[in-house]
């Protein structure tokens, strides 16, 4: 049966992929202010919900201020969610972060607890799908930190996921029935984020030298194992290898 899902962060790294993945057989509305969507506002919210059966939320925050994380995803969740009451949708899916309840003084994982509980206390049938870093995370945190040539990386333990592995789980779960917490979804195998930095660069002919420093982004609360995922985690298929390969 043909369903119509909308996708809040359609344009973002993995809306747009899980738009793609849901298009092949069902009608997708995209929510993003490109399309003329604000969460933060409810513009066009209403509208756009119309005659939808199912919503994945793969918005994303990218500032450091604790306060301004919370904000926005609590003001963004809350809004979509009553528009979704509103118009009768019947299940949401967002997408959340393996180890985000252990994670502590990170203003992103301050906001997405926010978003997971008000999702968790919200009147619409949910699932929170909890994923593990993706495969370019390592050239995300290059980017951020790199000054003169010089990235500083923090020598994070992580089991990265490919992002189109996380899109099709989330249009997977989105043609379904409300799972609630379902288990983390990870990738093959762990991996050390300064030595993905270096195979990263390499593939993509960059020239940086890596600093390995908790000095960083990201601090000493993201050591050890707290990033890898439960026993019973789903692993996805696609290795950091054949993603890297695709990157040269």
């Amino acid at each position: 049966m043909t369903m119509r899902v909308a996708v809040a962060g359609a344009t973002g790294n993995i809306g747009r992929l899980a738009a793609a993945a849901l298009r092949v057989q069902h009608e997708v509305v995209e929510i993003s202010r490109s399309r003329g969507v604000d969460l933060v506002t409810a513009d066009g919210l209403d509208a756009a919900l119309e005659g939808v059966n199912a919503v994945i939320d793969t918005m994303s925050y990218e500032g450091a201020d604790r306060e301004a994380a919370e904000k926005y995803f609590g003001t963004a969740t809350e809004n979509l969610l009553a528009a979704e009451n509103r118009a009768g949708v019947r299940h949401h899916i967002l997408l959340s972060i393996v180890g985000v309840d252990r994670v502590k003084g990170n203003a992103h994982y301050y906001g997405k607890r926010m978003q997971e509980d008000i999702v968790n206390k919200g009147q619409v049938p949910w699932t929170i799908l909890r994923a593990t870093q993706f495969h370019d995370f390592a050239a995300t945190m290059v980017d951020w930190s790199e000054q003169d040539g010089v990235a500083a990386i923090p020598p994070l333990l992580v089991q990265p996921i490919a992002p189109q592995d996380v899109a099709d789980v989330l249009a997977e779960l989105a043609t379904g029935t409300p799972q609630g917490l379902y288990r983390d979804l990870a990738g093959p195998e762990p991996q050390d984020l300064v030595d993905m930095a270096r195979r990263t660069n390499a593939a993509r002919g960059r020239s940086i030298r890596l600093l390995p420093t908790w000095s960083s982004v990201l601090g000493v609360e993201m050591a050890g194992n707290v990033l890898l995922p439960g026993e019973d985690a789903r692993i996805a298929p696609t290795t950091f290898d054949e993603w890297l390969a695709l990157q040269e």
